[in-house]
């Protein structure tokens, strides 16, 4: 269904803009313009650029809508889709509603054409999402887009079937990029720099674009849509299969979530129940679970007020706290879900906590205790893996939260419904959250990597609430100013005063003691200007900068005694403005020493040093100037004036080097004259001449090679003197024309330099057209203070409409000035060139240099205002049935234009350099120098226009970034400071300028280009390198450019003599390219045809360099190649919405006429030709590079690339010539492993274009199954134990007997299908009797099937083929192929079984080879092939089925008896594969084979665990269809679960896991018909009830027996789960060994004390642990009430030092336990069960709980909230602090600590009380040898203990509480032991982790107490 547009006179949107209101906009232009750019209508040619766009609009309608018409997309739709993009760029949304909702919906029927070349919808795409990003404009209802096409555009680039094989190549994918390339041997750069681009991230890529696209789009898709979306993926969302992943991810991006309030129910309401109850009811984080959190997040930013998110709170942000991956506990495990945990973006997570304020939530509450538990892993001592993402969450909340202030408050008018006025932020809301997170902002500010990421939150917070965020910041930055050993301390603090300087000064209302600090920071920070430390120096800049644009530097001191209106901030403010001049004159003085210590000698060691700056002196150069000009620039004329003269005379006085410190100064020089040139250009510009003129004519200083630093001191300063005004040089027309004159052409090469930088910055300042003003207001700032306060200015934001601009604009005077220079050097030094190319007046080489150089330095500094030239015919580069028109843009106020002697400038240059050029070629070549520089000058000449490109970009994303930090969210748009909003026009201004010339190609263009092509193949390497880069610009810039140099290319590439190697070579490096812009990935066929034939044949070369240059283009074509359309059809609806460009009714009209019928004829025509011509064209293509590969005359090397090209050329539109088949085909025995493997993925991708189409046929699943179908969609009951979905079970003897119930049987290969709903239409393959015909003769082949054919009936060629298959390639590292696989499944499914009678011996041979040396490769042979045909057999007929599984059945028998260690993974590889969507009876006798006893014992463990590990892969394929067969195997498993060896029970282990999957209950859901875990559970209990009896009854002798032992150091920190492996030779080794301990006559002590019955019971112990592991990592909902029966039996386990083993394997399953998430009805079984295991008799239990609950706490913080549970945990901690064994009691206080640290526990009297009177129990002994009782020792001991856990649970803050506990614990300091270590090391701990905070933490502590302290902490002096 097309989008469907209906137009509505909107005028909502503001009536005023700075053009005027909006009807006399509309006046103006004929029409209402929907969204102007506002900073044209302050160009100083404004005036000119209403009718501009007008004329430009007029005509970009009428050809893009043309050119749709006549059916030319590819080059006319893209060029006029660019002209579009462009006149938005440079005008904005600068035409009518009508036209806006036509262009979307022209541009929508481009996206949308059907197999469109992805290149053009990524182009067409990006200009669709412009045209909606203003989504204001256009509210939903006069908008409808139809979803379906943008999904089956995502579903095709997401989802390819076709782009793993290489048969659709997009653009920026990487999938089978690389393929190519690492099949080809490489040096290691060329493998470094592949590496580099797989691991890029393009953020330009389509498959991105598309979701942008998409983000854009959905908001208008119909209120319909939710329904349909919903109906088309919920039968994908079975959480078991991958595809649940594709359900997901296509909910997340489509679904519509701004939506009108009525439309409620048929929006997110259909789905937000369900699908939160899934995202509940999966908990244990399913690898889907990141995009359910974006879709939620969304949601919930998009409706807020409307969802009740109170229910959720404990479940969200218990998965936020989780998502950090915290490590907690002294035996931390890291779980395998934690490596892959799916929550990445930190953003939609801010944005969903930001969302769920307001309207009485308890978000706030909920974020407090986050950040409480959080708050110590942000302290700088504390660093990790976690750091980073918890610094991201830290900046990322606050903007979210300003976001939502903002729009709330302050944001655009829309047709949007508004927020709920009950669900918006109350001022107290934003005060509790910025009081809940500055405290965690101020400790992350000074970690290691935590500066930047604080600095931006705290510039949010700042906006927010500045009265609480500023004093606190600087409180920490004053005392850090003031030393100087802490500058990591001070380099944050600064950092931080940058982010917060603006609200500082912007919240005069709320914060006004702000404007206070600006002049102590600005003072304090001037030492921070340190020539020893840059990096000090850079960010003591940026804040010098930042606080200055702010505030206009004026004494105000005299304010008071001259108004009556201040207030007291005013008036002690204006006092303190009287420090203003003196700063000023420090920050100087600060300057003048950085210049002197950064002479070039100081900052060099080695003498031989480059002459240029480092990179470091350059950052510093730059921040100097920039702070100069931020500083001078607000300044007052009597402060600035004493700057002046301080600069003056150190720039007059002083005398440098002019490497480093001549630069610094030339820059305070520039800054100075830049800001004020009326007063400062009088005071240089005068004595520098006169030193520079008097020196010159004084002495004969013209062949000097080097020159005095005085002179060329003098020279540098005036050269940046002069960037300034223009108005104010031309005064000083004559004398500085005179210094030019006489220091152009000096021999000294540094006097050329500044002496051309002279005349390039003078002409640049005369003829240039720029903002003058920047600064922060426009008010005279010299008015008396009685009219003008400009304290009251301080911070101000600009006002657009009274901006104030200054615009230089050169004067009739200056445009003269212009001319004379023109006139006297550019002319002059052309004339002389025309004399040198004569013979007249030859010049030197170096005078050359210097008169090329001088002419360029005149481009450059006139480019702005030298027209394009216009005279030359234009040349057709592309044929088009349209105009291929551009336009240039005003970028000047008047047209006069500056000519010499009457010509063009640009064409004077170029008459004059092209004889040039062409007599240097003849007469002196080798002369580079000159020759690059005529290059420069050809580049100025063509393409440079006042302001190149890359550096425009540059400023622009400069500006951004200064914008970020300067901007207050909280206003409305563009109200930023006046010089950001000067600077954005003054950008604009540039931008015009860039686009100033219409890029029309002219012959002069053509002339030029084959000059620089010329020179692209030079003789010398530095005009070659330099001549490329100017053709790659050009080629840019105009499109289709190359094509004038292409034949000329690729005759440099013959093999004939007499191309020499350097045009060789420079041919290629034209080829080449820059970046992806390389000729050899043009998607053209004509291109390709002329270019790839001849990279192939092309001249053979050993040269390395040429090898390199060779292999990088062919690593080019794998990397950028993109499919290239064959047949593109536009459709008809795209030419029926170009046809609304002429019926809207909208001005102004189109400039020409819609196209008749005869030219929409005329464009099918042409279209259906274009397609004929395209397919001739590729057919052409691969049969040239097939005669090529054929001809036998290619080295190695062409012949691998002419096939790596034809396996690009492999499409999945077209078939493949015979003749390209066969030669892939008879390579495949090649014998090159990469042609091989090239063949074989070649052949692979052919075998899938040849793929016969199978008939597919609808089914109704519900009258399949007979049950009653649903009344509506909506009622969904997932799960397998439906009425509706049995049928699809597995059953044992379910597998058809004869032909006719084959073809009757249903069969349903897709896993997923029927899970959780049926599809509305439900497509299944039909009978194999309605398929195409099986077992063709090779008559009936295809012609490119009959090589295939040939080929693989041949036993010679199988013999060499398997032959290779079966090879080694890499020792130890080969693995399963999945490439060989395919190809065999395709030769199996495309010529059923008539190939198998060749490869059948084979398979046999290989299966039974048990041969040391090749058992490894032909099992792996014969596995690849055994998949392939299971898979290939699909759609067989039912004889040949049965035929293949009685011929197969008795190699697997053989399989499962001979396989090895080295070959299981790929058999287990080959299963898996094999049965991979398949429906269970297709593969029924594979299946019943493994399960029939495969723990038989044949093989000892490993054969058991093997056979074990294949039914395991087999039936996960499989999911939930096999539920008989699981309930088999699992009761089978359990008369095994106490096999004697571990391999055995590791993999029993995870196969139950395996069967309890299925085990899973959804929202409505049923439980599994599969093996459930209670069944499970219930039948180990009483097997491990005598061993936890007898555990508890030994534990219960220890304790009688007074055997108390500490606990033995285990190595377990960091323990890892295991992931799933195959059996190992470990397994075997294992087994011998235990049979040999079974035979042994000498066993062990321990052995000998072990009955079988302890041994038969530890192996069940195992084998139960290890389910359990997999249990809690594997499984979508890991715990239940049942499974926490076997704690208290893992705790007396966990110490079981008999057996390391199990100590280990309790100790992770602890770990897995104590991380899970809980789910309420979890909760008091787990508390009961935590303290049945602290009552029981083993301390070693007791103290395993103690950590399991301290994790267990901290990963369910926010599901044990309630009072009640909280004081049960409580309870059992300090109950187990007065436990007699010593290791429970150290434990008990370690687990009190860290919950009282997270915030769980508090602290109260109580608590506090209960451990005072504990600590004081009485333990005075009566006599010496008198014992201390037992009972009273414990209890002192845990009052200390609980003592110490209060101290330590608070290690980076000093509460009110601590000073009175250090004075009470350390009373305890001689108690006898173990009290007394216990005080030692709580107050060892207590000074280590307050340490850096000392100075801070001491004010806490009286005068008494810290002497205690200072004898208790400080250790005593040796010489006391």
């Amino acid at each position: 269904m097309d989008a469907v547009v209906a137009v509505r006179d909107d005028r909502s949107v503001e009536s005023i803009t700075l053009f005027g209101t909006m009807d006399e906009r509309e006046s103006t232009l004929g029409f209402r313009p929907q969204k102007e750019i506002p900073y044209n209508a302050l160009l100083p040619y404004a005036d000119q650029l209403d009718a501009e766009s007008v004329y430009q609009l007029a005509d970009i309608k009428a050809h893009l809508a043309r050119v749709i018409q006549l059916r030319d997309i590819k080059v006319g739709g893209v060029h006029w889709c660019g002209q579009l993009a462009k006149y938005i760029r440079m005008f904005g949304l600068k035409f009518s509603k009508a036209d806006h909702l036509t262009f979307i919906r022209l541009v929508y029927e481009l996206v949308t054409i059907p197999e469109l070349d992805f290149s053009l919808v990524h182009k067409f795409s990006q200009l669709l999402i412009t045209l909606l990003k203003k989504r204001e404009l256009i509210p939903r209802e006069e908008l409808v887009i139809q979803w379906r096409p943008l999904h089956k555009l995502l579903e095709t680039v997401v989802y390819s079937p076709y782009e793993h094989l290489g048969l659709v190549l997009f653009p920026s994918g990487n999938s089978r990029r690389q393929n190519l390339s690492m099949l080809r041997k490489k040096s290691v750069n060329r493998q470094a720099l592949s590496a580099m681009h797989i691991g890029d991230v393009d953020s330009g890529n389509i498959e991105q674009v598309l979701k942008n696209l998409i983000r854009a789009c959905r908001i208008y898709f119909p209120v319909e849509a939710t329904q349909e979306m919903l109906d088309e993926w919920r039968p994908l969302l079975c959480p078991f299969d991958v595809k649940m992943m594709q359900g997901i991810f296509f909910l997340e991006h489509f679904l519509p979530t701004v939506v009108y309030p009525k439309e409620h129910d048929r929006s997110f309401l259909l789905w937000f129940e369900e699908l939160i109850g899934l995202w509940q009811s999966c908990s244990n984080n399913p690898s889907w679970e990141a995009h359910l959190i974006n879709l939620f997040s969304r949601v919930a930013n998009d409706r807020i007020g409307f969802i009740n998110w109170e229910p959720y709170l404990d479940r969200i942000f218990a998965n936020i706290l989780r998502s950090f991956h915290i490590p907690v506990g002294s035996k931390h495990v890291v779980l395998a879900t934690s490596a892959h945990n799916t929550i990445d973006g930190i953003m939609p997570l801010c944005r969903w906590i930001a969302a769920m304020f307001g309207n009485g939530s308890h978000v706030q509450n909920y974020l407090d205790k986050l950040f409480k538990a959080l708050e110590s892993f942000y302290h700088p001592s504390n660093n990790g893996r976690w750091s980073i993402k918890l610094l991201k969450f830290l900046s990322g909340l606050p903007l979210a939260f300003v976001k939502r202030v903002q729009r709330e408050r302050f944001g655009k008018k829309s047709w949007e419904p508004d927020i709920p006025v009950a669900a918006r932020l109350t001022d107290d809301d934003i005060t509790r959250f910025v009081n809940s997170i500055s405290p965690v902002v101020f400790t992350a500010m000074f970690s290691k990597i935590g500066s930047t990421d604080s600095a931006a939150a705290l510039h949010n917070l700042a906006s927010l609430r500045p009265e609480l965020v500023i004093p606190p910041l600087l409180e920490k930055t004053y005392p850090s100013l003031e030393t100087l050993t802490e500058p990591h301390r001070l380099i944050a603090c600064l950092q931080c005063c940058v982010s917060i300087a603006r609200p500082m000064l912007s919240h005069a209302k709320h914060y006004p003691e702000g404007r206070l600090h600006i002049i102590p920071l600005l003072s304090l920070s001037l030492p921070g200007i340190d020539p020893n430390d840059i990096k000090k120096s850079l960010i003591t800049f940026q804040l010098l900068s930042a606080l200055a644009s702010l505030v206009p530097i004026v004494d105000c001191s005299e304010a008071p005694q001259n108004r009556n209106d201040l207030s007291e901030v005013e008036i002690e403010l204006c006092s303190a403005t009287a420090q203003f001049e003196d700063f000023v004159l420090q920050f100087f003085d600060r300057a003048f020493m950085l210049v002197e210590n950064s002479i070039h000698q100081h900052t060099r060691s080695d003498s031989a040093a480059s002459d240029k700056m480092s990179q470091e002196e350059m950052m510093l150069e730059v921040c100097l100037l920039s702070s100069s000009i931020s500083i001078l620039q607000q300044c007052s004329t009597p402060i600035y004036s004493e700057a002046l003269s301080r600069l003056y005379r150190f720039a007059c006085d002083s005398i440098f080097e002019i490497k480093v410190a001549g630069k610094f100064t030339a820059d305070l020089v520039r800054a100075a004259i830049k800001v004020r040139p009326e007063i400062a250009v009088k005071k240089f510009i005068p004595g520098l001449c006169e030193k520079i003129i008097q020196r010159t004519t004084s002495e004969d200083l013209s062949q000097e090679e080097h020159l005095d630093n005085e002179f060329l001191w003098n020279l540098l300063l005036l050269s940046q003197a002069v960037r300034c005004d223009g108005s104010c040089l031309v005064p000083f027309k004559e004398v500085l024309t005179k210094v030019l004159q006489l220091t152009l052409h000096l021999k000294c090469k540094d006097a050329q330099e500044w002496s051309g930088t002279l005349l390039r910055y003078l002409l640049k300042s005369l003829s240039s057209i720029y903002a003058l003003d920047f600064r922060c207001t426009v008010t005279d700032w010299d008015l008396p203070l009685t009219e003008y306060l400009p304290i009251r200015e301080w911070g101000k934001s600009g006002d657009l409409f009274n901006l104030g601009m200054k615009w230089h604009v050169p004067s009739k005077e200056e445009k003269a000035f212009v001319e004379h220079l023109l006139n006297t050097f550019l002319l002059t030094e052309l004339k002389r060139t025309r004399s040198h190319c004569d013979g007249n007046s030859v010049m030197t080489r170096e005078e050359l240099l210097q008169c090329i150089r001088i002419v360029s330095h005149c481009l450059v500094g006139t480019g702005a205002c030298l027209p394009h030239w216009t005279r030359f015919e234009s040349v057709s580069l592309i044929e088009s049935l349209v105009e291929l028109r551009r336009y240039g843009n005003t970028a000047s106020c008047d047209d006069d234009e500056i000519t010499l002697e009457g010509e063009n400038v640009r064409v004077l240059v170029s008459s004059f350099m092209r004889p040039l050029l062409a007599h240097m070629l003849l007469s002196s070549e080798d002369d580079t120098k000159t020759l690059v520089e005529i290059i420069k000058v050809y580049k100025l000449v063509m393409y440079y226009h006042g302001s190149l490109k890359d550096e425009f970009e540059g400023r622009w994303k400069n500006r951004h970034s200064i914008k970020h930090f300067m901007e207050n969210k909280l206003q409305k748009k563009k109200t930023h400071i006046r010089a950001l909003l000067v600077d954005r026009t003054q950008l604009q201004h540039e931008l015009r300028t860039v686009n100033q010339a219409p890029k029309v190609f002219t012959v002069l263009h053509r002339d030029l280009f084959l000059d620089l092509h010329h020179l692209a193949v030079s003789r010398y390497m530095e005009v070659r390198k330099v001549a490329q880069g100017a053709l790659s610009t050009g080629f840019q810039m105009f499109a289709y450019s190359y094509r004038m140099i292409l034949d000329d290319t690729i005759k440099y590439l013959k093999d004939d003599p007499s191309i020499e190697p350097h045009q060789f070579k420079g041919a290629l490096y034209v080829i080449l390219g820059e970046n992806k812009r390389s000729l050899v990935s043009k998607r053209s066929w004509e291109v390709m045809n002329k270019l790839w034939p001849a990279l192939v044949e092309t001249k053979h070369c050993e040269k390395p360099s040429v090898l390199k240059v060779y292999d990088e283009i062919i690593d080019r074509v794998d990397r950028n190649i993109e499919t290239t359309e064959l047949s593109l059809t536009v459709s008809d609806s795209a030419v029926n919405a170009a046809k609304e460009i002429w019926t809207n009714g909208s001005l102004p009209k189109p400039s020409l006429p819609s196209a008749t019928n005869g030219e929409l004829e005329t464009g099918r025509a042409v279209e259906r030709e274009r397609n004929a011509d395209n397919i001739s064209a590729y057919l052409e293509l691969v049969n040239k590079l097939v005669s090529s590969a054929e001809s036998g005359s290619l080295g190695w090397r062409f012949h691998q690339v002419s096939l790596e090209m034809l396996t690009l050329l492999i499409r999945y539109d077209i078939r493949f010539p015979s003749s390209a088949v066969r030669l892939f085909v008879t390579n495949m025995v090649n014998s090159s492993i990469n042609v091989r493997k090239i063949c074989t993925a070649g052949l692979s991708a052919i075998l899938k274009l040849q793929k016969r189409k199978h008939k597919l046929v609808e089914i109704d699943p519900y009258a399949v199954s007979g049950a009653p179908r649903p009344l509506h969609s909506n009622d969904i009951h997932p799960g397998d134990d439906r009425p509706d979905n049995r049928w699809l079970h597995y059953r044992q003897d379910g597998f058809p007997k004869d032909e006719e119930q084959w073809n009757k049987t249903v069969f349903v290969e897709k896993t997923h299908w029927g899970y959780y709903c049926w599809p509305t239409k439900m497509m299944v393959y039909a009978p194999s009797s309605e398929q195409p015909p099986l077992g063709r003769s090779f008559e009936e082949l295809l012609d490119d099937e009959k090589p295939i054919y040939e080929a693989f009936t041949s036993k010679e060629f199988v013999d060499q083929l398997i032959k290779f298959l079966s090879l080694e390639e890499n020792k130890g590292k080969d693995h399963f192929h999945e490439k060989n696989f395919v190809l065999f499944k395709g030769l199996f499914r495309n010529f059923d079984d008539t190939v198998l009678p060749c490869l059948a011996p084979h398979i046999e041979r290989l299966v039974a080879d048990t041969s040391h040396e090749t058992h490894e490769t032909s099992q792996r042979c014969a596995a690849e092939i055994i998949s392939g045909l299971i898979r290939g057999s699909k759609h067989w007929t039912y004889t040949k089925v049965v035929s293949l599984w009685k011929w197969l059945m008795p190699l697997m028998k053989i399989v499962i008896t001979n396989f090895t260690v080295e070959s299981i993974a790929d058999w287990g590889t080959c299963l898996a594969t094999a049965s991979e969507n398949r429906d269970p009876l297709k593969i029924s006798p594979l299946l019943e084979l493994l399960m029939d006893n495969p723990l038989n014992g044949d093989g000892g463990s490993f054969g058991d665990s093997s056979r074990m590990y294949l039914l395991q892969g087999l039936i996960s394929q499989q999911e939930w269809r096999l539920p008989s067969v699981l309930h088999r195997l699992y009761n089978y498993i359990l008369i095994h679960l106490r096999h004697p060896y571990k391999a055995v029970r590791d993999r029993l282990g995870s196969t139950i896991v395996s069967l309890f999957l299925y085990d899973i209950n959804l929202p409505n859901g049923s439980p599994t018909l599969s093996p459930r875990r209670v069944m499970f559970i219930e039948h180990i209990l009483p097997l491990l009830e005598p061993l936890k009896d007898s555990l508890v009854a030994e534990a219960g002798r220890n304790n009688e027996a007074g055997a108390v032992a500490p606990d033995p150091q285990r190595a377990t920190e960091g323990a890892e789960v295991p992931m799933e492996h195959a059996p190992s030779t470990e397994d075997s080794s294992e087994a011998m060994t235990m049979k040999n301990k079974e035979n042994s006559n000498n066993s062990n002590d321990i052995d000998s004390a072990e009955n079988s019955e302890w041994k038969s019971n530890i192996n069940l112990c195992k084998t139960v642990l290890k389910t359990l592991q997999g249990i809690y990592t594997r499984m979508f909902q890991a715990g239940m009430p049942e499974m926490l029966k076997l704690l208290p039996v893992i705790c007396l386990l966990e110490s079981e030092t008999k057996d390391p083993e199990l100590t280990r394997e309790c100790l992770v399953t602890l770990g897995c336990m104590s991380q899970s998430q809980m789910t309420p009805e979890l909760i008091l079984p787990t508390l009961e069960t935590i303290e049945e295991v602290s009552r029981l008799n083993s301390w070693h239990a007791r103290v395993a709980v103690l950590g399991y609950l301290q994790v267990m706490v901290f990963n369910n913080l926010f599901l044990l909230q309630s009072e009640a549970i909280a004081s049960r945990i409580r309870g059992t901690v300090v109950n187990l602090m007065c436990d007699e064994q010593l290791e429970v009691r150290e434990l008990s206080g370690v687990t009190l600590g860290g919950l009282l640290h997270c915030g769980y526990l508090k602290i109260d009297d109580q608590l506090m009380n209960q451990f005072k009177q504990l600590s004081s129990t009485r333990i005075k002994k009566r006599s010496r040898d008198e014992m201390v009782p037992i009972e009273l020792m414990i209890k002192r001991h845990a009052g200390v203990i609980g003592l110490s856990a209060c101290i330590l649970a608070f290690p980076y803050q000093v509460p009110d509480f601590m000073p009175q506990l250090l004075m009470l614990i350390s009373a305890h300091l001689n108690d006898p032991p173990p009290i007394q270590a216990t005080v030692k090391k709580t107050l060892t701990s207590f000074k280590r982790t307050h340490l850096d905070s000392w100075h801070d933490h001491k004010q806490k502590f009286t005068d008494d107490q810290l002497v205690v302290l200072t004898e208790l902490l400080v250790s005593p002096n040796y010489y006391a």
